[in-house]
């Protein structure tokens, strides 16, 4: 099977030792994303609202790095820092998801997330037309 790491700059670079997503066969694993400038690599904002759609643009840029798309997407695991943010998440990401079938999805709530942000976002997808 072939295995390769995927990396662009139109999503923030990973802050440890980690990819920003691997390829393995037709299977894409997108690592955690957070609401990072991809350009300056600081937090857009400590509105959970902004933070969560700049983490689901982020995410959206690795899947096309990846040869894929937010259509294509089988798999979201969400850590919210509080869970009370769920209506929010739920208006927000059903736009990203709209006129496609919804991938299964996990929401968690999580103490602590890294840089404090108030969202992380990861995702399996599989390899298709963007």
């Amino acid at each position: 099977m072939n295995v390769h790491t995927v990396a662009t700059d139109k999503a923030p670079a990973a802050i440890g030792p980690y990819s920003q997503a691997i390829v393995a066969g037709d299977t894409i694993y997108v690592s955690g994303q957070i609401p990072l400038d991809p350009q300056t690599g600081e937090l857009v904002s400590q509105d959970v609202a902004v933070q969560i759609e700049q983490t689901l643009k982020n995410m959206a840029a690795v899947l096309n790095a990846a040869g894929s798309a937010m259509d294509c997407v089988v798999k979201v695991e969400i850590f919210l820092k509080d869970m009370t943010d769920f209506p929010i998440l739920n208006e927000i990401y059903g736009k990203h998801f709209a006129g496609s079938t919804p991938p299964a999805r996990q929401a968690i709530e999580a103490a602590r997330l890294p840089k404090d942000v108030l969202v992380e976002i990861s995702c399996v997808a599989v390899k298709c037309e963007a």
